[in-house]
């Protein structure tokens, strides 16, 4: 069994880009392989503020898991599904990234949590996770990352903030001693 490798990504260090459509901002957390762009990643971990009602980037090929992480929420109309309104107390919402799909926002701006894999080499899960106090979290997956969305969190010897990320690489079947104050998500990605 290799080694588990742990990498701490700062908030102040992520990337920031245009959506592939123009019509925004996208903050990039991790991508691989490693500075891949929007046509090659294999996975994709970024956060997007959506400040007007409107279409989605199509990104052909990929699946992709939403969660609003500030604001009211939006309305998602994803052709050949009812629409459905996420929030943030929504569980994290899975759909295929080409499927024409737009947003309607409920009340004003909301900052989105994006998780896209390529569809027939990868797959993902995200979960939401509160933490009050200590606790364990298993990893299922080869690949995990751990958001710090709210609070602080200690993984282990390393301290997350508001905002960071940790990667872990060969993480499956390991159990992590956790304890602080915070709201995390957990994304897992599995190779298909």
């Amino acid at each position: 069994m290799a080694a588990q490798k742990f990498s701490i990504l700062r908030h102040d260090s992520y990337k920031r880009m245009p959506w592939k459509n123009g019509g925004g901002e996208t903050v990039e957390i991790a991508v691989s392989p490693e500075g891949a762009g929007l046509a090659d990643f294999d996975w994709r971990v970024s956060m997007a503020t959506v400040a007007t009602d409107g279409p989605f980037s199509v990104f052909s090929s990929i699946d992709r898991t939403l969660s609003i992480l500030e604001g009211a929420g939006m309305t998602l109309f994803i052709e050949g599904r009812e629409p459905v309104l996420l929030t943030q107390e929504s569980t994290p919402l899975p759909f295929a990234a080409d499927a024409p799909t737009s947003a309607t926002l409920v009340d004003g701006a909301i900052t989105d949590l994006n998780v896209m894999t390529r569809r027939g080499r990868l797959s993902h899960s995200v979960r939401r996770v509160r933490v009050d106090g200590s606790d364990e979290l298993a990893l299922g997956s080869e690949t995990a990352l751990v958001l710090c969305h709210r609070g602080h969190l200690d993984i282990g010897d390393r301290t997350l903030l508001a905002g960071d990320c940790l990667l872990v690489e060969e993480a499956a079947g390991t159990q992590h001693s956790i304890s602080g104050m915070a709201q995390l998500f957990v994304i897992e990605l599995h190779e298909v």
